[in-house]
């Protein structure tokens, strides 16, 4: 029997091999791993901690200005996919360094990208023409196709987290870039252009709807504060503690048509029940301490630490003070497409 069944391996052997010049291969034989019965874990929990990282980061301002590199950032790359700049399947992120008296010059692109202030004040981002000052916890967007530039015209580093969709435009195979003629674009609105027209609960007459909010700063004081008023009204979530969402006013859809983007509060002493979801996750720990455990790994995390955790792993949280974290990932994506998938316990 057993000769009998190697004869039948053998043969199937050879007729992949025969096949294989065709440059066909047997379903069967992959089946099982390309329609899987709960998904393929496709990145590894990992986590960043700042305090380590942070002299690495001032380094390369050492050995690098921001108009050579265009963007000085150190990316953070995901253990399970070294080599391949992405922290998850889907997105990339990394921490951006600009000295006092750079600019990191102006150019656009079809990935979408966010920014998380993590550190510092002085610096501004400038966007389709109008500039917005970055501050600690502030959201900022870099729609695509927009131009964008970053300068420093302040006494000390900025540090902020980039995110962007890279991994799965290039996926796509349609990713386009080009350079502004200058560093800078130049100043054609007023700062704070777009308060009055999108971020009172009105909209201009004739506003033209894109893919992405017409906001471009969500400040952390007006987000911080909308949490604390949620404290307010009720017990946290056992799940999530407080946690809302970044929204475009126009659509009340996500900020970005690629990566939705949240914070949320998790109370002193908060210990949260188990959940997991589809959408890989990158955290950013804005305020505060305590502890994470995704799937069989536990994180102990204070201020500015960074962690991420994978598709369809259980995630719990615990907090030793009051903490608050920002996070995104490719929700919107995988709603868009139906594909999304949640479980409490």
């Amino acid at each position: 029997m057993s000769e009998i069944n190697q004869n039948v391996k053998d043969s199937r052997q050879q007729y992949y091999q025969h096949i294989s010049g065709q440059n066909l291969t047997p379903l069967w034989e992959s089946l099982h791993h390309l329609v899987p019965q709960t998904p393929n874990a496709n990145c590894a929990p990992a986590y960043w901690n700042y305090q380590e990282i942070r002299p690495l980061l001032m380094e390369s301002g050492t050995l690098i200005g921001a108009k050579e590199a265009i963007r000085r950032v150190l990316v953070l790359e995901n253990p399970a996919l070294r080599g391949q700049s992405s922290i998850t399947a889907t997105l990339y992120a990394g921490l951006q360094l600009i000295l006092p008296g750079e600019v990191a010059p102006s150019h656009r692109h079809n990935q979408s990208a966010l920014r998380f202030i993590v550190e510092g004040k002085g610096a501004f981002t400038a966007v389709d023409g109008e500039r917005t000052p970055m501050h600690t916890g502030d959201f900022i967007l870099t729609p695509q196709w927009r131009w964008h530039d970053h300068g420093n015209p302040g006494s000390e580093p900025v540090v902020w987290l980039d995110g962007l969709d890279l991994p799965l435009v290039n996926l796509l195979g349609c990713g386009f870039a080009e350079d502004y003629p200058e560093d800078q674009q130049p100043v054609t609105r007023k700062e704070g252009d777009y308060l009055p027209r999108y971020a009172a609960n009105m909209l201009p007459l004739r506003h033209q709807s894109g893919n992405s909010s017409p906001i471009f700063n969500y400040r952390y004081d007006r987000s911080r504060e909308a949490l604390h008023d949620l404290t307010r009204m009720g017990d946290p979530d056992e799940w999530e503690g407080y946690k809302l969402r970044y929204v475009n006013p126009v659509t009340g859809g996500y900020p970005m048509p690629s990566m939705g983007a949240f914070l949320q509060l998790l109370p002193k002493g908060f210990a949260s029940r188990v959940a997991r979801s589809t959408d890989s996750t990158i955290y950013h720990v804005v305020e505060g301490a305590g502890e994470v455990t995704i799937g069989n790994e536990t994180f102990h995390f204070s201020a500015k630490d960074i962690f991420v955790a994978p598709t369809w792993h259980n995630v719990s949280f615990r907090s030793s003070e009051d903490t608050v974290l920002f996070s995104f990932s490719d929700k919107p994506v995988q709603e868009a497409l139906g594909l999304f998938r949640e479980a409490r316990y």
